[in-house]
């Protein structure tokens, strides 16, 4: 794959004091060469009409018994290469990383991208689990996957719930993390810091997760779940022209019967409407202290994410490690993975050569 390298090494970027900038024309032609030759060669592709692409696919899931869940996940490349474990946003699911994946796995990595709690084909393996979606939740998750995988170190990589997630298993067991790439940086939150009022624009940006803390958005989400994540993913990645297939893809993980829960749970949590479990609370307080995290990092943002995030300067200097900011160019928005996967790889890769 000397060739692959190339193309691959071709689209990488240069750093200027810590912060670095993807060229868009550069990233367009590596992200549709290198996915497409990365997909090709592991069989994931499917021969497409000239009327419309077939879309990627991870082909099919495997299923593992993790903690409190029944975790379905993706995985691909060698069973002996270094571990990347790539964790998924809300309202989005694995195939945030389908193009990623491929990637990964052609440059040696053993890659696991399971569905978070309460979406795709995971589930509680008790019907009396609390359906809680704070963030010490998720990430416990992942240590307990780490834990029946028989992993001890992995990569981390995350969007949006899954960067934060990322961000805390990184921040509380360094030892189990060999790198992190997180997109829109540090999101490691407190339900203190919460309570404190935002400016009037910032606020606007969040008014799902108001409309979540009634019972009448509850409702609301339940009966209209699809139509929400559509609205999320437009308002989210403003130039991103997604398909109604590449849509419908995700959109299946959303019939969860836990999604709905884990979701409002989630929002609410965060504002203090909800309670966490105790066996969280050690976890939390450590959390509620923003612990910095030590491991090489990059992180990541687009020019076009119309989703709340901070801004990168605000937590840079929460890496305390190796570290390297870079903005994606081109109109990428809040789903960078999915949107750049190229990008994304790249960083992945560039982290695990630290």
């Amino acid at each position: 794959m000397s060739w692959l390298n190339k193309i691959l090494d071709s689209g990488r970027t240069h750093a200027t004091g810590g912060r670095e900038t993807i060229d868009p024309s550069r990233r367009l032609f590596v992200g549709a060469m290198t996915t497409a030759i990365a997909a090709a060669g592991l069989g994931l592709g499917r021969p497409a009409s000239a009327a419309s692409p077939a879309l990627s696919s991870f082909g099919p899931l495997k299923r593992i018994d993790a903690g409190v869940l029944s975790v379905s996940y993706a995985e691909l490349g060698p069973a002996d290469g270094p571990v990347v474990i790539l964790l998924h946003g809300w309202p989005y699911d694995i195939h945030t990383y389908v193009d990623v994946a491929p990637l990964l796995a052609a440059k040696g990595h053993r890659v696991i991208v399971p569905f978070l709690r309460g979406n795709g084909g995971t589930r509680f393996l008790s019907p009396d689990t609390p359906r809680n979606g704070q963030q010490a939740a998720l990430a416990v998750d992942v240590i307990a996957l780490m834990d029946s995988l028989r992993i001890d170190r992995a990569l981390l990589g995350g969007c949006d719930w899954g960067a934060r997630t990322a961000c805390i298993v990184a921040a509380l067991w360094p030892e189990r993390v060999n790198g992190l790439v997180s997109v829109s940086g540090y999101l490691i939150g407190s339900q203190e810091l919460n309570k404190a009022p935002l400016p009037p624009k910032a606020e606007l940006q969040w008014w799902y997760q108001y409309y979540f803390a009634t019972e009448r958005g509850a409702a609301g989400y339940a009966r209209n779940t699809r139509d929400f994540a559509r609205l999320i993913w437009q308002t989210a990645s403003p130039k991103w022209g997604f398909d109604d297939e590449t849509f419908a893809r995700s959109a299946a993980s959303f019939d969860n019967p836990d999604h709905v829960a884990i979701s409002i749970h989630n929002y609410r949590w965060r504002l203090g409407l909800a309670q966490g479990e105790a066996r969280f609370d050690a976890f939390e307080k450590q959390l509620a202290a923003f612990p910095n995290i030590r491991v090489p990092t990059i992180t990541l943002e687009g020019d076009a994410n119309g989703a709340p995030h901070p801004a990168p300067a605000s937590y840079a200097g929460k890496f305390s490690g190796w570290y390297r900011h870079r903005t994606i160019d081109g109109g990428v928005g809040h789903n960078l993975p999915q949107e750049a996967p190229a990008a994304f790889a790249d960083a992945v890769i560039a982290v695990g050569h630290t």
